[in-house]
Formats: structure tokens, C-alpha cells, sequence
């Protein structure tokens, strides 16, 4: 597969990647090399990749964190930090993220703020990362259940993708990563909606070439909107009130937490209900989508009490501005429109229909 140029760095797939980074490596002479894994990854994905690493003299240190989004947080950026800065560190040094969306988002983190900046590569190891979570430089961790309220844009210097690390995945974490290229669908391409809801299996170079597809589409709207002035905030469908189902389950110890698609599913389906009230979309695209999403993701209770706090976590999302909870809704299936408002009774009708 041929490479994408980002803005400031470059995305490899597959064949080539083992030969990038080396050359990279080689190029740059890296004083060390510091490789963040998770308890997961540190099992599944270290032992190939390190076998692939040629870094000659170079002192590869390996900094293991624990697994799952309750761990990204500040307290385990500050012992990232404080073991890059008992193992020597510099502005010279190189961090290289092996890990789903929460290594890749805390470890670009990490990298873009000590010593206020150092070279990063992302090598993602979960569909999320691959197709979303490392490409376009967000970065950051959650301030208590919040999602992601702390961060920085920052890209890397190159996200090298290898397929082959989805084969350690349970199926609920490839399921978590499919919600978002589904979104990629509805807000860019309906031709691309239609071919991953009539998609069966998520393996094989079928996947590979669906997942290139989802990260051209998210390069060529992040390419446009670095900094999310405007149009990058269409790569937000589903996720105001996606991240808000997903706090409250996170930090609600009555509740099965979920996953980050898992959660995204559920508010896209509601945003696409508020979308058929508010910005006009047909009630035959709104059936196309329920039915494209309910299709892989089963519907979770949530409460009337569950809403209400729920709601009140809006105020919180990072797309807000001026005290108003700002929406991506979506005029027609690849047809996003931004900065809607909506009223919480609509929000409420849309939890209904979803309880029903």
C-alpha cells in the first residue's frame, strides 16, 4: 500500500514499515530510544517489533503501563516522565508508542511536552488506533472521567501500521474500532458507508484496504483543519454525546464500562435520530444507519436517571463554545453540518426511541 503524507509526518502500511522506521532511525540517530507498551501489548506485539528493530548502538529502554482507558491519566504521564528522566532522556531522544488509542493518545502526549518536545513515532496495535486514534496529532489523557480534557495537538513523526498486530485483538476491541470507520462513512463517504455495513468479516486484505480508506479520509479532512477551526469538528459525529455515555459508564461503578466505539455506536445512532428533527435527515437514512449500526452493536440500557446525568456531562464536551453544547449532526448520509445546538428535550425524545 502506497504511504500517506500528513501535514507533518508520514503514515506506512504493512510491508514496508520495519524498513521506514530503520531508515528513520538511522537518519536521525536518536541519543536513546524509549518504547511505551501497555501491560497488553508489552505480551502480544513487543517480541515481533523489537525483533524487526534495528537500532545498532543506540539504548533501547522499554516503559510499560498498565492497561484500559481508567489509566490514562496524569499520574501515569508523570511516571512516564519520571522514568525518561532517571533513564537519561533528552531533546535527542525518541518515544515510540506500541499500544491501542490510550498508549498512542498518552504517549504522543508524553513526548510532545517533555522537555517541550521530543521526536515520536506511533506504531498503533488495535482498529481504533489504526484508523483513528493515531493519526492527526490529538493527543492527551482524561481529568477524572472526563474524556481527553487535557492535551495537545501534535503529530509525530510517522504512524507505522501492521495489520498483522489486529490478529491479538478480542472481537469486542475490532468491533470498537469499526464504530469509527463507520463514522469515516457517514460524514464522508456514502459509497464507504455502504461497503463496510455490508462488510462480514473484519480480517484479511479486504479489512486492510477498508482501514487505508478510513485513514485517507480522516488525513484529507485533518489536513484541511489541523487545529479543528471547523471542518475537522465533522470527525466528531457521534461522539458528543458518544463521550458523554462514555464517562458516565467509566465512572459510574454500577455499570459495565464501555468501550470507546462501543459507546460512539450508541451516540451516533442518537445524533442520527436528532439529525431527522433538526438538520433534515430523511427517515430512510435514518433507518439505513440504525439498521448499519444495530446490525454489529447491541443496544445498552440506559436509565431515565442515567440521561439526566448523562445530559449534564455535555457541558463539559471540548467543541463547546460560549456555554452552548455544540453538535456534528448530519444533513444526509456524507453530509455532516457542524456547530448545531439542540434542545435536551430533542436529546431525551432521542434516548427514548432508543430505549424503545
Amino acid at each position: 500500500m502506497k504511504s500517506i503524507k500528513t501535514k507533518n509526518a508520514i503514515v506506512h502500511f504493512n510491508d514496508n514499515i520495519y524498513k521506514e522506521l530503520n531508515a528513520y532511525i538511522k537518519s536521525s540517530n536518536p541519543s536513546k530510544i524509549f518504547v511505551l507498551v501497555d501491560t497488553n501489548t508489552h505480551d502480544a506485539c513487543l517480541p515481533k517489533f523489537l525483533s524487526q528493530l534495528e537500532s545498532g548502538d543506540i539504548v533501547v529502554e522499554v516503559m510499560e503501563m498498565p492497561e484500559g482507558e481508567d489509566h490514562k491519566t496524569i499520574d501515569i504521564c508523570t511516571g512516564v516522565w519520571e522514568a525518561m528522566s532517571e533513564y537519561y532522556a533528552d531533546r535527542k531522544s525518541l518515544m515510540i508508542n506500541l499500544g491501542g488509542g490510550v498508549v498512542t493518545d498518552l504517549g504522543g502526549f508524553v513526548a510532545s511536552t517533555y522537555m517541550r518536545g521530543i521526536d515520536y513515532i506511533n506504531v498503533p496495535t488495535s482498529l481504533l488506533a489504526m484508523v483513528d486514534a493515531s493519526v492527526g496529532g490529538k493527543t492527551g489523557v482524561d481529568l477524572g472521567n472526563l474524556k481527553n480534557q487535557i492535551g495537545i495537538i501534535s503529530e509525530g513523526s510517522m504512524v507505522l501500521i501492521d495489520t498483522s498486530f489486529l490478529e491479538t485483538l478480542p472481537n469486542n476491541h475490532m468491533v470498537s474500532g469499526y464504530a469509527e470507520m463507520l463514522k469515516h462513512g457517514l460524514i464522508q463517504d456514502k459509497s464507504y458507508w455502504n461497503t463496510l455495513v455490508n462488510f462480514e468479516n473484519l480480517e484479511g486484505s479486504a479489512l486492510d484496504s477498508m482501514i487505508y480508506d478510513s485513514v485517507v479520509i480522516k488525513n484529507n479532512i485533518v489536513s484541511e483543519d489541523p487545529t479543528e477551526k471547523g471542518l475537522r469538528k465533522v470527525l466528531n459525529f457521534g461522539h458528543t454525546l458518544g463521550h458523554a455515555i462514555e464517562s458516565y459508564f467509566l465512572g459510574n461503578g454500577d455499570k459495565v464500562p464501555l468501550l470507546h466505539g462501543e459507546a460512539i455506536a450508541i451516540g451516533m445512532l442518537l445524533e442520527a435520530y436528532v439529525s431527522t428533527k433538526t438538520t433534515g435527515l430523511s427517515g430512510e437514512e435514518f433507518k439505513e444507519i440504525e439498521e448499519g449500526i444495530l446490525k454489529t452493536f447491541s443496544k445498552v440500557e440506559i436509565t431515565e436517571n442515567d440521561q439526566k446525568i448523562i445530559i449534564n456531562l455535555l457541558q463539559y464536551d471540548k467543541k463547546n463554545s460560549h456555554g452552548k453544547v455544540k453538535f456534528v449532526l448530519l444533513e444526509a448520509i456524507g453530509k455532516p453540518k457542524i456547530n448545531c445546538e439542540v434542545d435536551n428535550d430533542i436529546i431525551l425524545e432521542a434516548f427514548k426511541y432508543y430505549n424503545s
